[in-house]
């Protein structure tokens, strides 16, 4: 059998065994859902991160018990195997830990980016290779396409969705593995008028908002309970050296932050330009000072077809936030993994423990990213 079926592989449906990485949300659950139907040998799998107790009361979020619940449902309405796997200690390890202390760092990270890393794309890629599947399918929007040299990262068909910003750190041994179903579907509405065509019970489930283990966005309460005695009170320094008032901790502001400062009374409008955890300080100044060209970016995962090294300049897009649009820039690489983005308009905002992710100006390719770092 030559021709190639809906995953890539020259057998039929039956003879391909995929594991289905569910969180129990709408999209992981089409996707398992859809291959079934298909005729694929589909074995579901769920991870239990983080404590039951803690998580069963908070909707919105995924891996906690009510969504072990659902995808439970899912695979017993479809008819395919489905096994829960307790990765707490190496969730908590590889996420939680590192999110808590690059936060008392003074950093802002993004902890989803590691979970797919660390977690989801490595011990849970392991599992389905143990299981004998060909291949593991999320419910991720982005895209996977066949390439000259490989395959290749791409954006998802509908931008508002794309996830390609969490799944920069995608090596390209993982990306022969994994497959992504529904990075061509025009809008979430597709998402879920499949759920309903198969008839799940999780077609209107909200979708998930906040870090799952971040309850309503408060990362200050998380961090004092992960790391007890970690707001310790301080001076809000304005950037020319005066002292404009006081602060419960550090933990407590991001750069770019002008709400919430607790400083009244001031004619400008101020904003957190930089945090000084050694010294306790949070420093904030005018706008214009948040603007930065140079962007010193480290931990690089390089997926071009040429190796990083190869040229002295990279002319790319890059994106140093989530909910940015990409920006013209160039990479100039100092070794195979740290390099210093030239951002042909300044961008403000730009905080160490942020990503920055390359895509190709002449497409929807995704070239790679690393990790900001502070500037030397």
């Amino acid at each position: 059998m030559d021709q190639l079926n809906s995953l890539g592989f020259a057998k039929a449906p039956q003879d391909t065994r995929v594991v289905v990485a569910m969180s129990g949300g709408v999209d992981s659950s089409v996707v398992a859902a859809q291959l079934k139907s298909e005729g694929y040998d589909v074995i579901g799998v769920t991870l239990q991160l983080y404590d039951h107790g803690a998580a069963l009361a908070k909707k919105g979020a995924c891996c906690a018990g009510i969504d072990i619940h659902d995808a439970r449902r899912v695979a017993e309405e479809m008819g395919f195997p489905h096994y829960v796997l307790d990765y707490e200690n190496i969730f908590q390890e590889a996420v939680i830990d590192e999110f808590a202390d690059s936060y008392l760092a003074g950093a802002t990270p993004v902890p989803c980016i590691r979970c797919n890393e660390r977690v989801k794309f490595k011990d849970l890629l392991e599992t389905a290779k143990d299981l004998d599947a060909d291949c593991m399918a999320t419910g991720h929007y982005i895209q996977r396409k066949m390439g000259p040299t490989g395959a290749e990262l791409h954006q998802a068909a509908d931008g508002t969705r794309d996830q390609s910003y969490f799944l920069f750190s995608t090596t390209q041994e993982q990306l022969e593995y994994l497959r992504f179903p529904l990075g061509h579907l025009a809008s979430k509405e597709a998402t879920r008028e499949l759920a309903a065509k198969y008839g799940l019970a999780v077609a209107d489930k909200p979708d998930s908002q906040d870090i799952c283990f971040v309850p309503n966005g408060d990362y200050a309460s998380v961090i004092e309970k992960l790391r007890p005695g970690s707001a310790e009170a301080g001076e809000i320094v304005h950037a020319d050296g005066r002292v404009l008032g006081t602060h419960e901790g550090v933990i407590h502001y991001t750069i770019g932050q002008r709400r919430g400062l607790g400083i009244g009374g001031l004619s400008e409008p101020l904003y957190v330009t930089s945090l000084d955890v050694d010294k306790k300080q949070v420093i904030v100044g005018p706008k214009e000072l948040l603007s930065t060209r140079i962007v010193p970016v480290a931990q690089v995962n390089w997926l071009g077809d040429a190796p990083l090294m190869s040229q002295n300049e990279w002319h790319v897009a890059v994106k140093v936030r989530s909910t940015r649009p990409p920006r013209d820039a160039i990479l100039r690489p100092i070794s195979e993994t740290r390099l210093e983005v030239e951002l042909l308009d300044p961008e403000q905002g730009v905080a160490p423990g942020q990503a920055c992710v390359f895509y190709d100006t002449k497409s929807t390719r995704i070239l790679g990213g690393g990790w900001i770092t502070k500037r030397a």
